[in-house]
């Protein structure tokens, strides 16, 4: 695996290599993070989503277009999403949100704006908002709840 120098946080700078190599660290940090989480608390609480997404990088340039080719999706708000960066099948929401913010600091260590962010999967929630505010990175919140 690459290493990335992350002393300087110039995004342009990144090559396809190092945008996989952040994806891979990203992921192995969620994967991680999540796994302790589920050995401490097993599945404890409700069922949902969780997800990073970065923001403020057009797929037009020459950063958005080596983070295509990277790997990485666009989502419907134009973020590139992560989509459950840990990886785990649980359907604990509490699990998947401690992998999400994991991957979103090694983001933000990168010099990316990223947010974690996650839904519950309950009718009785309905349109409810389930984001919580990643203030320990530094990110803003974006509430999104989608009722199944």
């Amino acid at each position: 695996m690459n290493t990335i120098n992350v002393s300087t946080t110039d995004l342009n700078s990144y090559t396809v290599a190092d945008l996989q190599t952040i994806m891979a660290a990203a992921k192995t940090a969620a994967n991680d993070a999540g796994v302790a989480h589920m050995d401490t608390h097993g599945e404890h609480a409700y069922c949902g989503f969780a997800w990073v997404n970065i923001h403020g990088i057009k797929g037009n340039t020459k950063l958005g277009k080596r983070m295509k080719a990277a790997g990485y999706d666009k989502d419907y708000s134009g973020a590139y999403s992560i989509w459950n960066p840990s990886g785990l099948g649980t359907q604990c929401m509490n699990t998947k949100e401690v992998g999400a913010e994991a991957a979103a600091r090694v983001f933000k260590a990168c010099g990316f704006s990223g947010l974690g962010t996650q839904c519950m999967n309950t009718k009785e929630v309905g349109a409810e908002a389930a984001a919580r505010v990643f203030k320990a990175c530094g990110f803003s919140a974006y509430a999104g709840s989608r009722a199944d």
